[in-house]
């Protein structure tokens, strides 16, 4: 997180409240993406990343939340790191299923184990929607999982940046690939993120919406979707979005699954990634859905929302 669909690998581990359904409900058209966004999510906590061996033998294990520093609490590696001041330090930390333990550290040790430490969940995916008359967005289409925590994190502030494709590691049967990604331009904030739900992150859209050189497009009822032919958008080089060609082979309820059919997307990528959750899916000129999943053992296979569907941000 995670999967919807059985048999299915969610295409983001990170790779994230919930808004009025009200504030889509009335969208008739909405700008298609498909560019790949990093996202950032500021907790509430302090927790470990990675399990750490500390020189009393005591270890620190990934999932412990950090909740007190010399009986202070701490909600943050700011606050944490001004209580590292004293020599003797006692951290108290605690996982879901367990009590709380207190753990002694010298200033040093305490130091130390600042690199194994986050207060904040981020990852790359792939921006969906803007609707421009409401300047909010849609993305990924499936709820972010802390990969550490295990469950959707609370969060206190959240950020989409236009994220640039440096490297593509294919997908191969049973192994996964991704996009290895960097932040762009200076870091400069495209919109927050208000709602992490089932369907999807949402937010508000800070940028210039003139910055798109894609036009709003009508959103395709589920009754009008049909088997066949049909494009995803998506960035695989830079932050150049392109279309690639696609076949819808079974639609079921709000759901939909597709196999890649462009022999570009599939010699470079080896079909669906991780990172492009949310890459908007077209057919016949009108906006579909968003890419959610992939066939760990068939890559080029995929499934995706419709975007009804993904509107609605909880299901009814």
């Amino acid at each position: 997180m995670k999967c919807h669909l059985r048999n299915l690998l969610t295409l983001v581990l990170l790779t994230v409240f919930i808004l009025s359904p009200s504030l889509y409900a009335s969208a008739k058209k909405l700008i298609p993406m498909g560019e790949s966004i990093g996202i950032q999510l500021q907790l509430p906590f302090v927790y470990v990343a990675h399990d750490v061996l500390l020189p009393n033998g005591q270890w620190l294990k990934k999932g412990d939340v950090i909740t007190k520093v010399n009986g202070l609490p701490v909600t943050s590696i700011e606050k944490l790191k001004q209580h590292f001041t004293t020599n003797d330090l006692t951290i108290s930390v605690k996982q879901k299923t367990q009590q709380q333990r207190d753990i002694s550290l010298t200033n040093e040790q305490a130091n130390n184990i600042l690199p194994f430490i986050k207060d904040e969940t981020d990852g790359i995916g792939t921006l969906t929607f803007i609707d421009p008359e409401s300047k909010q967005y849609g993305a990924l289409g499936h709820q972010i999982i802390d990969g550490v925590l295990k469950e959707p994190p609370s969060f206190t502030d959240g950020s989409i940046f236009l994220a640039s494709i440096e490297q593509i590691k294919k997908s191969k049967p049973g192994n996964p690939g991704y996009k290895i990604s960097v932040i762009e331009n200076n870091n400069i904030r495209l919109g927050n993120v208000k709602s992490n739900d089932l369907y999807g992150i949402f937010g508000n859209w800070e940028s210039d919406l003139k910055q798109s050189m894609r036009k709003p497009i009508e959103i395709m009822h589920e009754e009008e979707i049909e088997l066949g032919q049909a494009e995803l958008y998506t960035a695989i080089e830079g932050s150049k979005v392109e279309a690639f060609a696609i076949d819808i082979v079974k639609i079921e309820d709000n759901f939909l699954q597709f196999i890649v059919t462009d022999k570009e997307l599939l010699q470079k990528t080896g079909g669906i990634l991780q990172g492009m959750s949310g890459s908007p899916v077209i057919q016949k000129g009108k906006f579909v859905g968003a890419v959610t999943h992939m066939f760990v053992e068939q890559p080029s296979r995929g499934a995706a929302i419709t975007v009804n569907e993904m509107l609605k941000k909880e299901p009814k």
